[in-house]
C-alpha cells in the first residue's frame, strides 16, 4: 500500500510530499478535510502504529480547547473520527510501514524507505 493522509491546505504536508517525491511514486492521496477518515482506515492505522494515541495530535487548536482531554484508546479513536484536525499529519502508509507526523526523524526514516 502506498497512501498518504494529509491536508491540502497544509504547507508542511506539501513540503513533505515534494521532499519525498510522493506524486511521482504512485501514492494515493487522501485530503482528510474533504474525504473523511473511515473507521476501517483509522483501525488499520492503529494496527500498524500500535495505538490511537500515537495517531493523535496534541498540537491541534481544538485539542487545547477541549474541556476533557482523552485518556483512553476509545476516546482517541472517537475524536479522530469526529474531527480531522486530531489526526497527526501527514500519515504515510508504505507497504507494511507507517510514518506518522512531520518530525525531522520521521521524515528521514520515510525518505530512507520510500525510494
Amino acid at each position: 500500500m502506498k497512501k498518504i493522509f494529509y491536508l491540502s491546505t497544509c504547507d508542511t504536508c506539501a513540503r513533505i510530499i515534494n521532499e519525498l517525491g510522493l506524486k511521482k511514486k504512485g501514492f494515493e492521496f487522501q485530503d482528510i478535510k474533504t474525504e473523511k477518515i473511515t473507521p476501517a482506515q483509522i483501525d488499520e492505522m492503529k494496527n500498524m502504529a500500535g495505538s490511537y494515541e500515537l495517531l493523535f495530535s496534541r498540537v491541534a487548536l481544538k485539542y487545547k480547547k477541549l474541556e476533557v482531554k482523552p485518556s483512553t484508546e476509545k476516546e482517541y479513536r472517537k475524536l479522530i473520527l469526529e474531527e480531522y484536525t486530531f489526526l497527526k499529519r501527514p500519515v504515510i502508509l508504505y507497504n507494511k510501514q507507517i510514518f506518522i507526523g512531520n518530525t525531522k526523524g520521521n521524515i528521514e526514516n520515510a525518505k530512507k524507505e520510500i525510494k
